[in-house]
């Protein structure tokens, strides 16, 4: 893989994403990879560009029931026009004295400069999982707050490969989900849902997401989900980011194991980026599960080779939250003075 190279790679680079794309990922690490190991003299000629787009970057500025407003479209290849005179020609216009990061702010809908991805100035919160252990689908009573829990009892539901929790998709390859409401899938008992208190004012959460979850299951192998929404005071639940855990990979990819039955294990699940203002009156919501498809195939429970079966097994699933097992959603939080104001000039 070439994110083991960076050192290697001895040429400016503009990563071009979204934050609703399939491939938004790699264009984050990737600009991370470069500015801290890339070789010295090319760390500082490195872009990151992220719009509010799906795979196909740039090319409306409504996705799905969300319009990002009048600028979601850009003059795209014009900077990009800029960027290459810039290095290619030697014609600078000014591209490589802006700021390195240029990024769409979702729910303020606008562009802002930033020096660095992540934001420098991100608070790293963590939001922990609380209930008395009925968070069962919207209906149940799981909680988000910035405090650890206590003494409380866990959350159990259990995962049949063979009924799957949806993800919510045209029938393509081409995007896998977008901004879509989540309420539908939220009725299902085999989704936990931890809703946060409204905040009191416009907040700003933007960077990498993860989950540090404390579960144990029946099955030899299984999967664990997470999915962060801003939830709107009429009860739309905006997907923002989402990611999946294989247990049996639990310790990296190329290191499977798997669980003993039972057992409890943490497990670190990455949700990817997202970038989103939440406006006063909304809400940070998180989504545990085991399924999530067809975006991720399912586990089948049973331990065996991947992909050589068709057995399945339904598996027991409790979810921890307590002193000794303390679950959070670390979320990205900046603060109001970041960033300023970004345009797009035509070369």
């Amino acid at each position: 893989m070439y994110q083991g190279k960076f050192p290697q790679v001895n040429v400016p680079v503009m990563d071009v994403s979204g934050w609703y794309d399939d491939e938004q990922a790699g264009a984050t690490m990737n600009y991370v990879g470069m500015t801290k190991e890339g070789p010295e003299n090319f760390r500082h000629s490195q872009k990151l560009l992220m719009g509010p787009w799906p795979h196909a970057v740039n090319s409306a500025s409504k996705l799905g029931p969300i319009d990002f407003g009048p600028t979601g479209v850009i003059d795209l290849s014009g900077y990009e026009l800029r960027w290459f005179d810039a290095w290619l020609k030697g014609i600078d216009d000014g591209i490589t004295k802006e700021k390195p990061v240029r990024i769409f702010l979702m729910g303020e809908n606008k562009w802002v400069d930033e020096d660095d991805w992540p934001i420098p100035s991100t608070k790293m919160t963590k939001y922990f999982l609380h209930s008395n252990g009925s968070a069962n689908s919207f209906y149940g009573n799981g909680t988000l707050s910035t405090e650890a829990g206590g003494g409380e009892k866990p959350d159990h539901y259990s995962y049949d490969p063979l009924n799957p929790v949806p993800m919510i998709m045209d029938p393509t390859f081409a995007q896998l989900g977008g901004p879509d409401d989540y309420r539908p899938v939220e009725r299902r008992d085999d989704v936990l849902v931890f809703t946060a208190k409204p905040f009191s004012k416009d907040v700003t959460v933007c960077g990498p997401v993860r989950v540090q979850l404390f579960a144990s299951t029946s099955a030899r192998d299984t999967d664990f989900t997470g999915k962060v929404l801003d939830v709107w005071p009429n009860g739309f639940a905006q997907r923002l980011s989402d990611g999946i855990v294989r247990a049996r990979y639990r310790n990296g990819g190329d290191k499977p194991s798997l669980i003993t039955p039972g057992q409890i294990y943490p497990y670190d699940i990455d949700l990817w980026n997202t970038c989103q203002q939440f406006k006063q009156g909304y809400s940070i919501r998180l989504e545990i599960s085991s399924s999530t498809f067809p975006k991720y195939d399912r586990n089948q429970n049973t331990g065996e080779a991947l992909g050589k079966t068709s057995n399945t097994v339904v598996a027991q699933q409790t979810i921890y939250h307590d002193d000794q097992h303390p679950s959070y959603v670390l979320i990205p939080i900046v603060p109001d003075t970041a960033g300023t104001p970004a345009t797009f000039t035509k070369r």
